[in-house]
């Protein structure tokens, strides 16, 4: 069903806001009822449409933060200052009002197990994802998907983000995620500090030996530079998926 929805004509659906969460001073987790969904697969989008009284309408896209075993449509909005959608999602918005969305959208950036389900389990290439910043809400909905598959594809996640406050998903990362924070560490960290460089790539990714699937995802510099230098460390670069996004120009 999920697969099918990949290639289905898109239509504009109403969302029901369920719940208008904090997941980090800048960032809330927005929660909707979305009755006539149909399914995504990790990794996947939408576009969010707001219509004002004067017919005035604004676009903007969103990765999925939510597995598709949730029934709900998760997504994580970033309060952009001077933004015309953000704040009105993650400040005006509340429990029981209604948007248009259409999707889900993109077959490109997606992982599943079931895409791995023919696959005998130790000859499974591994996945490797990257993130900065906000670029981490497409990678949660992918390891919420693999704990709940109980699928045993090696998945590990390397996440760039500026303070420990700033980390999305905490609930979910588990010791296959390699925080590293650039702004400062509070006491008693044990996660890494720094941006994310070729050495912290060497040391905390994949090898190229090992035939990863690379997804990295974040502010356009972060993702071009990751990519970048994992190819020069050895990866394919048919192997590596980027997805970039506006707002902040710098993850962490």
């Amino acid at each position: 069903m999920a697969r099918a929805a990949v290639q289905r004509r898109l239509t504009w659906l109403r969302a029901r806001l369920a719940d208008n969460l904090p997941e980090s001073p800048r960032v809330r987790r927005l929660v909707f009822d979305v009755p006539d969904w149909r399914g995504h697969l990790p990794g996947q989008h939408v576009d969010v449409r707001l219509t004002a009284e004067d017919g005035y309408t604004a676009q903007r896209s969103y990765s999925i933060a939510s597995p598709p075993e949730d029934p709900r449509l998760h997504l994580l909005v970033e309060d952009l200052e001077g933004g015309e959608v953000s704040p009105y999602l993650t400040e005006e918005m509340q429990a029981g009002d209604d948007l248009e969305l259409r999707g889900p959208i993109g077959g490109y950036f997606v992982w599943s197990a079931a895409a791995d389900a023919a696959t005998p389990a130790d000859q499974r290439r591994p996945v490797q994802l990257v993130a900065g910043g906000a670029g981490a809400s497409p990678f949660l909905a992918m390891l919420d998907h693999a704990r709940r598959a109980g699928d045993p594809t090696p998945v590990r996640l390397l996440y760039s983000a500026r303070t420990a406050d700033d980390v999305l998903g905490g609930d979910l990362l588990g010791p296959e995620t390699t925080v590293t924070l650039t702004r400062g560490a509070p006491p008693g960290w044990r996660g890494r500090t720094g941006r994310v460089d070729r050495a912290l790539l060497q040391e905390q990714t994949f090898p190229p030996d090992a035939r990863p699937r690379v997804f990295v995802c974040g502010p356009t510099v972060f993702v071009e530079t990751v990519a970048t230098t994992l190819v020069d460390l050895g990866h394919a670069s048919s192997a590596v998926r980027l997805e970039r996004f506006g707002g902040t120009g710098d993850p962490a």
